[in-house]
Protein backbone atom coordinates (compact mmCIF):
# COMPACT_ATOMS: atom_id res chain seq x y z
CA UNK A 1 0.00 0.00 0.00
CA UNK A 2 1.40 3.42 -0.97
CA UNK A 3 1.89 6.28 1.49
CA UNK A 4 -0.72 8.30 -0.42
CA UNK A 5 -3.28 5.49 0.05
CA UNK A 6 -2.54 5.24 3.80
CA UNK A 7 -3.03 9.00 4.28
CA UNK A 8 -6.32 8.84 2.39
CA UNK A 9 -7.71 6.03 4.63
CA UNK A 10 -6.48 7.70 7.83
CA UNK A 11 -8.33 10.89 6.90
CA UNK A 12 -11.56 8.98 6.22
CA UNK A 13 -11.43 7.00 9.48
CA UNK A 14 -10.81 10.08 11.59
CA UNK A 15 -14.19 11.46 10.50
CA UNK A 16 -16.19 8.36 11.68
CA UNK A 17 -18.01 8.53 15.10
CA UNK A 18 -16.35 6.78 18.04
CA UNK A 19 -17.39 3.14 18.62
CA UNK A 20 -19.38 2.45 21.86
CA UNK A 21 -17.50 0.54 24.56
CA UNK A 22 -18.17 -3.23 24.67
CA UNK A 23 -20.93 -4.33 27.03
CA UNK A 24 -19.52 -5.46 30.34
CA UNK A 25 -21.24 -8.78 31.10
CA UNK A 26 -20.03 -8.61 34.69
CA UNK A 27 -22.11 -5.47 35.24
CA UNK A 28 -25.40 -7.18 34.40
CA UNK A 29 -27.93 -7.36 37.19
CA UNK A 30 -28.13 -10.86 38.59
CA UNK A 31 -31.93 -10.59 38.55
CA UNK A 32 -32.10 -10.16 34.78
CA UNK A 33 -35.20 -11.92 33.39
CA UNK A 34 -35.35 -14.08 30.33
CA UNK A 35 -38.59 -15.59 29.16
CA UNK A 36 -38.50 -18.91 27.35
CA UNK A 37 -41.56 -19.69 25.28
CA UNK A 38 -42.36 -22.77 23.22
CA UNK A 39 -43.18 -21.87 19.65
CA UNK A 40 -44.22 -25.48 19.06
CA UNK A 41 -46.11 -27.13 21.90
CA UNK A 42 -47.23 -30.27 20.07
CA UNK A 43 -46.73 -33.12 22.52
CA UNK A 44 -46.19 -35.51 19.62
CA UNK A 45 -42.88 -33.91 18.67
CA UNK A 46 -40.21 -36.56 18.96
CA UNK A 47 -37.00 -34.78 18.04
CA UNK A 48 -35.23 -31.50 18.54
CA UNK A 49 -35.62 -30.86 14.84
CA UNK A 50 -39.40 -30.64 15.23
CA UNK A 51 -39.48 -28.05 18.02
CA UNK A 52 -37.88 -24.76 18.86
CA UNK A 53 -37.79 -22.25 21.68
CA UNK A 54 -37.46 -18.47 21.63
CA UNK A 55 -35.57 -16.64 24.38
CA UNK A 56 -36.72 -13.06 24.95
CA UNK A 57 -35.13 -10.66 27.42
CA UNK A 58 -37.26 -8.13 29.29
CA UNK A 59 -36.35 -4.66 27.99
CA UNK A 60 -37.01 -2.83 31.27
CA UNK A 61 -35.45 -5.06 33.90
CA UNK A 62 -33.47 -8.25 33.55
CA UNK A 63 -34.59 -11.02 35.90
CA UNK A 64 -32.97 -14.44 36.09
CA UNK A 65 -33.09 -17.01 33.34
CA UNK A 66 -36.20 -19.20 33.64
CA UNK A 67 -36.89 -22.26 31.52
CA UNK A 68 -40.54 -23.05 30.95
CA UNK A 69 -39.84 -26.09 28.81
CA UNK A 70 -41.73 -29.17 30.06
CA UNK A 71 -40.28 -32.65 30.29
CA UNK A 72 -40.87 -34.30 26.88
CA UNK A 73 -41.79 -37.51 28.73
CA UNK A 74 -44.38 -36.03 31.10
CA UNK A 75 -47.56 -38.15 31.37
CA UNK A 76 -50.67 -37.27 29.37
CA UNK A 77 -54.06 -37.62 31.08
CA UNK A 78 -56.71 -40.09 29.86
CA UNK A 79 -59.20 -37.28 29.14
CA UNK A 80 -57.11 -36.20 26.16
CA UNK A 81 -58.50 -39.24 24.33
CA UNK A 82 -61.68 -40.39 26.13
CA UNK A 83 -64.73 -38.54 27.44
CA UNK A 84 -65.41 -40.74 30.51
CA UNK A 85 -63.54 -42.85 33.03
CA UNK A 86 -66.03 -45.50 34.21
CA UNK A 87 -65.99 -47.46 37.46
CA UNK A 88 -68.15 -50.50 36.74
CA UNK A 89 -69.33 -52.78 39.58
CA UNK A 90 -69.40 -56.47 38.75
CA UNK A 91 -72.90 -58.03 38.95
CA UNK A 92 -71.37 -61.30 40.19
CA UNK A 93 -68.77 -60.05 42.68
CA UNK A 94 -69.49 -57.19 45.10
CA UNK A 95 -65.78 -56.49 45.66
CA UNK A 96 -64.92 -56.24 41.95
CA UNK A 97 -64.80 -52.83 40.28
CA UNK A 98 -63.79 -52.73 36.64
CA UNK A 99 -62.07 -49.62 35.33
CA UNK A 100 -62.82 -48.59 31.76
CA UNK A 101 -62.48 -45.59 29.47
CA UNK A 102 -65.35 -44.62 27.21
CA UNK A 103 -66.27 -42.30 24.42
CA UNK A 104 -69.89 -43.21 23.70
CA UNK A 105 -71.15 -43.65 20.13
CA UNK A 106 -73.72 -41.27 18.73
CA UNK A 107 -76.67 -41.96 16.44
CA UNK A 108 -76.15 -45.44 14.96
CA UNK A 109 -72.36 -45.42 15.24
CA UNK A 110 -70.47 -48.61 16.11
CA UNK A 111 -68.78 -49.31 19.42
CA UNK A 112 -65.17 -50.50 19.27
CA UNK A 113 -64.47 -52.57 22.39
CA UNK A 114 -60.74 -52.97 23.01
CA UNK A 115 -58.96 -55.47 25.23
CA UNK A 116 -55.26 -54.95 25.95
CA UNK A 117 -52.52 -57.54 26.28
CA UNK A 118 -50.82 -58.91 29.39
CA UNK A 119 -49.00 -56.26 31.41
CA UNK A 120 -50.64 -53.38 29.58
CA UNK A 121 -53.79 -51.32 30.26
CA UNK A 122 -56.84 -49.85 28.60
CA UNK A 123 -54.93 -46.65 27.87
CA UNK A 124 -52.77 -48.49 25.36
CA UNK A 125 -55.65 -47.85 22.93
CA UNK A 126 -55.94 -44.14 23.78
CA UNK A 127 -54.34 -42.78 20.60
CA UNK A 128 -56.20 -45.29 18.45
CA UNK A 129 -59.47 -44.16 20.05
CA UNK A 130 -58.83 -40.56 19.06
CA UNK A 131 -57.94 -41.57 15.51
CA UNK A 132 -61.05 -43.75 15.15
CA UNK A 133 -63.23 -40.82 16.22
CA UNK A 134 -61.49 -38.60 13.71
CA UNK A 135 -62.31 -41.03 10.89
CA UNK A 136 -65.80 -42.04 12.13
CA UNK A 137 -67.13 -39.18 14.30
CA UNK A 138 -70.22 -41.20 15.32
CA UNK A 139 -68.16 -44.17 16.56
CA UNK A 140 -67.60 -44.98 20.22
CA UNK A 141 -64.67 -46.67 21.94
CA UNK A 142 -64.77 -48.69 25.16
CA UNK A 143 -61.38 -49.71 26.54
CA UNK A 144 -61.17 -51.65 29.79
CA UNK A 145 -58.43 -52.48 32.28
CA UNK A 146 -58.36 -56.27 32.65
CA UNK A 147 -58.22 -57.74 36.14
CA UNK A 148 -54.80 -57.39 37.69
CA UNK A 149 -54.10 -54.42 35.39
CA UNK A 150 -54.56 -50.66 35.51
CA UNK A 151 -57.12 -49.44 38.05
CA UNK A 152 -59.38 -52.50 37.98
CA UNK A 153 -59.79 -54.10 41.41
CA UNK A 154 -61.15 -57.64 41.78
CA UNK A 155 -61.54 -60.26 44.48
CA UNK A 156 -58.79 -62.30 42.80
CA UNK A 157 -56.35 -60.36 40.60
CA UNK A 158 -54.24 -63.49 40.15
CA UNK A 159 -56.94 -65.39 38.21
CA UNK A 160 -56.06 -64.60 34.60
CA UNK A 161 -57.48 -67.72 33.03
CA UNK A 162 -59.08 -67.42 29.61
CA UNK A 163 -62.54 -68.22 30.98
CA UNK A 164 -62.31 -65.53 33.66
CA UNK A 165 -61.05 -62.87 31.24
CA UNK A 166 -63.85 -63.67 28.78
CA UNK A 167 -66.48 -63.45 31.53
CA UNK A 168 -65.06 -60.12 32.71
CA UNK A 169 -65.26 -58.67 29.21
CA UNK A 170 -68.91 -59.66 28.81
CA UNK A 171 -69.75 -58.11 32.19
CA UNK A 172 -68.00 -54.85 31.30
CA UNK A 173 -69.96 -54.54 28.04
CA UNK A 174 -73.32 -55.32 29.66
CA UNK A 175 -72.80 -53.03 32.68
CA UNK A 176 -71.67 -50.21 30.38
CA UNK A 177 -74.87 -50.60 28.32
CA UNK A 178 -76.96 -50.41 31.48
CA UNK A 179 -75.05 -47.48 32.97
CA UNK A 180 -75.25 -45.47 29.73
CA UNK A 181 -78.96 -46.22 29.28
CA UNK A 182 -78.67 -47.64 25.77
CA UNK A 183 -81.94 -49.22 24.60
CA UNK A 184 -80.04 -51.68 22.44
CA UNK A 185 -76.42 -52.66 22.09
CA UNK A 186 -74.55 -50.77 19.35
CA UNK A 187 -72.84 -52.73 16.60
CA UNK A 188 -69.73 -54.12 18.26
CA UNK A 189 -66.25 -54.40 16.81
CA UNK A 190 -64.06 -56.24 19.33
CA UNK A 191 -60.36 -55.45 19.15
CA UNK A 192 -57.75 -57.41 21.09
CA UNK A 193 -53.98 -57.11 21.36
CA UNK A 194 -51.81 -60.12 22.20
CA UNK A 195 -53.50 -61.76 25.22
CA UNK A 196 -56.46 -59.42 24.68
CA UNK A 197 -57.06 -61.14 21.35
CA UNK A 198 -58.30 -64.15 23.27
CA UNK A 199 -60.81 -62.71 25.71
CA UNK A 200 -63.47 -62.01 23.09
CA UNK A 201 -63.56 -65.19 21.01
CA UNK A 202 -66.93 -66.85 20.90
CA UNK A 203 -69.10 -63.74 21.42
CA UNK A 204 -71.44 -62.90 18.54
CA UNK A 205 -70.50 -59.45 17.24
CA UNK A 206 -70.34 -57.60 13.94
CA UNK A 207 -66.64 -58.37 13.65
CA UNK A 208 -63.45 -58.62 15.63
CA UNK A 209 -59.81 -57.77 15.07
CA UNK A 210 -56.69 -59.33 16.59
CA UNK A 211 -53.46 -57.36 16.84
CA UNK A 212 -50.13 -59.17 16.56
CA UNK A 213 -50.93 -62.46 18.23
CA UNK A 214 -50.38 -65.80 16.49
CA UNK A 215 -50.39 -69.15 18.22
CA UNK A 216 -47.11 -70.52 16.85
CA UNK A 217 -44.93 -67.47 17.34
CA UNK A 218 -46.55 -66.67 20.71
CA UNK A 219 -45.71 -70.11 22.09
CA UNK A 220 -42.15 -69.84 20.77
CA UNK A 221 -41.78 -66.43 22.43
CA UNK A 222 -42.79 -67.82 25.82
CA UNK A 223 -39.45 -69.62 26.03
CA UNK A 224 -37.61 -66.31 26.23
CA UNK A 225 -40.20 -64.47 28.33
CA UNK A 226 -38.41 -64.95 31.65
CA UNK A 227 -35.18 -63.64 30.10
CA UNK A 228 -37.00 -60.53 28.93
CA UNK A 229 -38.64 -59.97 32.30
CA UNK A 230 -35.33 -60.26 34.15
CA UNK A 231 -33.69 -57.74 31.82
CA UNK A 232 -36.13 -54.88 32.36
CA UNK A 233 -35.94 -52.51 35.37
CA UNK A 234 -37.96 -53.50 38.41
CA UNK A 235 -38.72 -49.90 39.41
CA UNK A 236 -38.34 -46.26 38.38
CA UNK A 237 -37.74 -43.01 40.20
CA UNK A 238 -40.48 -41.13 38.30
CA UNK A 239 -43.22 -41.82 35.79
CA UNK A 240 -41.26 -39.86 33.19
CA UNK A 241 -38.34 -42.22 33.68
CA UNK A 242 -40.65 -45.14 32.98
CA UNK A 243 -41.81 -43.49 29.75
CA UNK A 244 -38.19 -42.84 28.79
CA UNK A 245 -37.23 -46.49 29.33
CA UNK A 246 -40.07 -47.75 27.11
CA UNK A 247 -38.93 -45.46 24.31
CA UNK A 248 -35.20 -46.07 24.63
CA UNK A 249 -35.70 -49.85 24.78
CA UNK A 250 -37.94 -49.64 21.70
CA UNK A 251 -40.71 -51.39 23.60
CA UNK A 252 -42.84 -48.49 22.38
CA UNK A 253 -41.89 -46.22 19.49
CA UNK A 254 -44.52 -43.51 19.66
CA UNK A 255 -43.78 -40.89 22.38
CA UNK A 256 -47.36 -39.57 22.43
CA UNK A 257 -48.81 -43.01 23.06
CA UNK A 258 -46.09 -43.90 25.58
CA UNK A 259 -46.79 -40.76 27.62
CA UNK A 260 -50.46 -41.77 27.78
CA UNK A 261 -50.24 -45.53 28.39
CA UNK A 262 -47.08 -46.10 30.45
CA UNK A 263 -48.20 -44.25 33.65
CA UNK A 264 -51.04 -46.78 34.02
CA UNK A 265 -48.49 -49.61 34.08
CA UNK A 266 -46.79 -48.29 37.23
CA UNK A 267 -47.92 -47.79 40.83
CA UNK A 268 -46.31 -45.76 43.59
CA UNK A 269 -45.35 -48.01 46.49
CA UNK A 270 -45.69 -45.78 49.57
CA UNK A 271 -43.80 -48.34 51.67
CA UNK A 272 -40.76 -48.07 49.41
CA UNK A 273 -38.52 -45.40 50.90
CA UNK A 274 -35.93 -45.75 48.15
CA UNK A 275 -35.39 -43.28 45.32
CA UNK A 276 -37.26 -45.60 42.91
CA UNK A 277 -40.79 -45.99 44.33
CA UNK A 278 -42.60 -46.65 41.03
CA UNK A 279 -43.12 -50.40 40.50
CA UNK A 280 -44.92 -52.47 37.86
CA UNK A 281 -48.68 -52.75 38.44
CA UNK A 282 -48.73 -56.31 37.05
CA UNK A 283 -46.18 -58.95 37.99
CA UNK A 284 -45.94 -60.78 34.68
CA UNK A 285 -43.71 -63.50 36.12
CA UNK A 286 -46.61 -64.65 38.31
CA UNK A 287 -48.83 -65.11 35.26
CA UNK A 288 -46.63 -67.95 33.92
CA UNK A 289 -49.12 -70.72 34.85
CA UNK A 290 -51.58 -69.21 32.33
CA UNK A 291 -49.21 -68.65 29.41
CA UNK A 292 -49.83 -71.83 27.44
CA UNK A 293 -53.55 -71.74 28.15
CA UNK A 294 -53.75 -68.31 26.54
CA UNK A 295 -52.31 -69.37 23.20
CA UNK A 296 -52.72 -73.13 22.61
CA UNK A 297 -55.47 -73.63 20.02
CA UNK A 298 -55.73 -69.92 19.28
CA UNK A 299 -55.36 -70.19 15.49
CA UNK A 300 -58.16 -72.79 15.30
CA UNK A 301 -60.48 -70.67 17.47
CA UNK A 302 -59.71 -67.62 15.37
CA UNK A 303 -60.52 -69.36 12.08
CA UNK A 304 -63.66 -71.09 13.38
CA UNK A 305 -65.20 -68.05 15.08
CA UNK A 306 -68.30 -66.57 13.45
CA UNK A 307 -68.26 -63.06 12.00
CA UNK A 308 -65.76 -60.88 10.18
CA UNK A 309 -62.14 -61.30 11.14
CA UNK A 310 -59.12 -59.03 10.82
CA UNK A 311 -55.55 -59.90 11.77
CA UNK A 312 -52.93 -57.14 11.94
CA UNK A 313 -49.32 -58.26 12.34
CA UNK A 314 -45.96 -56.56 12.67
CA UNK A 315 -44.37 -59.06 10.26
CA UNK A 316 -45.34 -61.98 8.00
CA UNK A 317 -42.86 -64.23 9.83
CA UNK A 318 -45.41 -64.39 12.67
CA UNK A 319 -47.88 -66.45 10.61
CA UNK A 320 -48.08 -70.15 11.44
CA UNK A 321 -49.12 -72.88 9.00
CA UNK A 322 -52.78 -72.95 10.04
CA UNK A 323 -53.18 -69.22 9.58
CA UNK A 324 -51.31 -69.22 6.26
CA UNK A 325 -53.76 -71.81 4.89
CA UNK A 326 -56.72 -69.87 6.29
CA UNK A 327 -55.48 -66.65 4.75
CA UNK A 328 -55.14 -68.27 1.31
CA UNK A 329 -58.69 -69.55 1.67
CA UNK A 330 -59.93 -66.03 2.38
CA UNK A 331 -61.17 -66.79 5.89
CA UNK A 332 -59.90 -63.51 7.30
CA UNK A 333 -58.34 -60.21 6.27
CA UNK A 334 -54.60 -59.89 6.88
CA UNK A 335 -52.67 -56.63 7.19
CA UNK A 336 -48.94 -56.31 7.91
CA UNK A 337 -47.30 -53.19 9.36
CA UNK A 338 -43.57 -54.01 8.99
CA UNK A 339 -42.32 -50.70 10.41
CA UNK A 340 -43.75 -51.20 13.92
CA UNK A 341 -43.03 -53.34 16.95
CA UNK A 342 -45.27 -55.72 18.90
CA UNK A 343 -47.51 -52.86 20.08
CA UNK A 344 -48.78 -52.11 16.58
CA UNK A 345 -51.70 -49.98 17.79
CA UNK A 346 -49.43 -47.76 19.88
CA UNK A 347 -46.61 -47.45 17.35
CA UNK A 348 -48.93 -46.73 14.41
CA UNK A 349 -52.30 -45.50 15.79
CA UNK A 350 -53.27 -43.73 12.56
CA UNK A 351 -52.78 -46.80 10.37
CA UNK A 352 -54.43 -49.08 12.93
CA UNK A 353 -57.46 -46.79 13.24
CA UNK A 354 -57.79 -46.52 9.46
CA UNK A 355 -57.66 -50.32 9.17
CA UNK A 356 -60.31 -50.75 11.89
CA UNK A 357 -62.58 -48.12 10.34
CA UNK A 358 -62.33 -49.80 6.94
CA UNK A 359 -62.97 -53.18 8.58
CA UNK A 360 -66.15 -51.81 10.17
CA UNK A 361 -67.40 -50.57 6.81
CA UNK A 362 -66.79 -54.00 5.28
CA UNK A 363 -68.85 -55.66 8.03
CA UNK A 364 -71.75 -53.21 7.83
CA UNK A 365 -74.88 -54.68 6.18
CA UNK A 366 -75.28 -53.79 2.55
CA UNK A 367 -78.19 -51.38 2.02
CA UNK A 368 -79.70 -51.87 -1.43
CA UNK A 369 -81.72 -49.16 -3.19
CA UNK A 370 -85.49 -49.74 -3.40
CA UNK A 371 -86.83 -51.76 -6.30
CA UNK A 372 -88.33 -49.90 -9.22
CA UNK A 373 -91.85 -51.05 -8.34
CA UNK A 374 -91.47 -49.74 -4.79
CA UNK A 375 -90.35 -46.24 -5.80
Amino acid sequence: MSDLHREFLRAKLSKLPAMPPPHDLSSMDEDEEYEVTDDFQDSSSVSSASSTSTIRANQFNRPELKSKLSNPHDPICWNSHFSKNLRLPSPTSPTTIFNAYLTAPTASGPLFVTHHGAGSSGLSFACVASEIRRIIPAAGVLSLDARGHGQTVTDDDSDLSLETLSRDLVEVIEVTKEMCGWEKMPDLILVGHSLGGLGRLGRAVQGYAVLDVVEGSAIDALQSMQTYLSSRPSSFSTLSQGVDWHLRSRTLRNPLSARTSVPALLVNDSSDNSSRPWHWRTDLAKTQPFWEGWFVGLSRKFLEARGGKLLILAGTDRLDKELMIGQMQGKYQLLVFPEVGHFVHEDAPEKTAAALADFHKRQSPLVLPPKVGQM
